[in-house]
């Protein structure tokens, strides 16, 4: 297994990321806030954007996982070769990819996207809906698969409530035993994150609950105004 897959075992990784619009959207404060949480015992950073990875990656000694951002619905996240490829250019360690089996914005499959990436030693992260894109992201030789997109499925289970997808994670390192599962989406607590490793995850996704002081914000007023 690559070293820097191996690092991540049993750890916690950040997502650093702000919205379009918001103050804290400038490169240089997503490095200071990667770096704060390199400080603070993160194993890996998550961002988007090429400014923000290349910012980042000369701020943090840890692993930098990289993707771009291009659009607001259906295949969105590094949604093709191109934007794959300017992330390494970038810096990343390793490129997260929408690993679902939905349409792709230049008509490729996804396997298209792949191939290439693997034939030239680069890191995949699939950002994943359900256990046939695992599945699939598994078959295809990604090198960790991640529910990143869970709770993005049309018709969500019921039993989900606001925190991760555990049924998901479970059924998933169940599949594949050993196999470097990412639980990602809706982690809020340290107890959630302990959870996720607790039901096998090689690694947690934190972003909203350590990087995102407007939702921060708004959980504490709502729960004063409630």
């Amino acid at each position: 297994m690559n070293p820097v897959i191996e690092s991540l075992k049993g750890k916690l990784v950040v997502s650093v990321q702000a919205y379009p619009g918001e103050p804290l959207r400038t490169p240089e404060i997503m490095a200071s806030m990667s770096r704060a949480c390199e400080l603070g015992g993160a194993a890996a950073i998550r961002c988007q954007g090429l400014s923000d990875i290349a910012a980042i990656k000369g701020r943090v000694e840890i692993p930098v996982i990289g993707l771009w951002k291009d659009g607001h619905e259906g295949v969105y996240i590094t949604p093709t070769l191109r934007h794959a490829r300017a992330c390494i250019a970038a810096g990343a360690d390793i490129v997260a990819v929408d690993a679902t089996d939905r349409p792709r914005p230049d008509g490729r499959l996804l396997e298209d996207t792949v191939r290439p990436l693997r034939e030239e030693g680069v890191l995949l992260m699939a950002d994943c809906m359900t256990i046939e894109d695992i599945r699939r992201a598994v078959e295809l030789g990604f090198d960790l698969v991640s529910t990143t997109l869970s709770h993005d499925k049309p018709a969500i289970d019921t039993t989900l409530d606001e925190g991760p997808d555990l049924p998901l994670l479970r059924r998933a390192t169940a599949e594949f035993p050993g196999f470097p599962i990412i639980c990602e989406g809706h982690v809020h607590t340290p107890a959630e994150a302990r959870a996720a490793i607790d039901a096998g995850a090689w690694a947690v996704v934190v972003g909203t609950a350590i990087t995102h002081p407007t939702s921060l914000t708004s959980w504490f007023k709502a729960a004063i105004d409630a």
